[in-house]
């Protein structure tokens, strides 16, 4: 099964609709994305094309493919015009491997600030807008960055799951730039 990880859209329609078209691309099973899915939050300035009712529109049309947790601008309106939740702050991913993977948004739980989880596990978070892979102890923090409000000079970008190979891919052109093996 062919997982795509993505967070951080914040409302962009322009990215919204890059991203789903790479995960068209890309032939993937599941969607997963890692909150802040329609807002763009105080901190950030408006994203290309920030247009929340045309990613409401983009996001329910593949609804039954989505997995995703909540981010820290996400809220119970958002939830009220999308079609799948988006309320839950964690979910457990069976790699089928012998590691769980911890999917958050990365604004609670974080690298500094980890879940607790079975060693060997993956902790898999958004929020910072910013790629990462790095083996703690005792676990994986791994992080897709900003699909559409990327930061540190990073890509805008998204990840893949495929036979126990994470890639990190640039979002216009599908581009692997950085790959992790469990």
């Amino acid at each position: 099964m062919k997982w795509m990880i993505a967070s951080d859209i914040h409302g962009s329609a322009k990215y919204c609709r890059m991203m789903l078209e790479r995960f068209s691309d890309e032939r993937a099973d599941r969607l997963i994305l890692l909150g802040d899915l329609l807002y763009h939050g105080p901190r950030n300035n408006l994203p290309e094309e920030y247009a929340p009712k045309a990613v409401i529109e983009m996001l329910n049309g593949v609804k039954e493919k989505i997995l995703c947790v909540r981010g820290n601008c996400d809220t119970e309106v958002d939830q009220m015009v999308l079609d799948f939740p988006i309320m839950a702050d964690t979910a457990v991913l069976d790699t089928g491997c012998g590691r769980l993977i911890y999917a958050t948004h990365g604004h609670h739980a974080c690298k500094e600030n980890p879940l607790p989880m079975a060693h060997g596990s993956i902790l898999l978070c958004g929020h910072t807008h910013v790629p990462a892979c790095d083996e703690m102890n005792g676990f994986v923090y791994l992080n897709p960055g900003s699909v559409a409000i990327p930061k540190g000079e990073s890509r805008h970008s998204y990840m893949t799951l495929l036979d126990r190979v994470f890639e990190w891919k640039d979002a216009a052109t599908g581009e692997v730039y950085k790959s992790w093996k469990m």
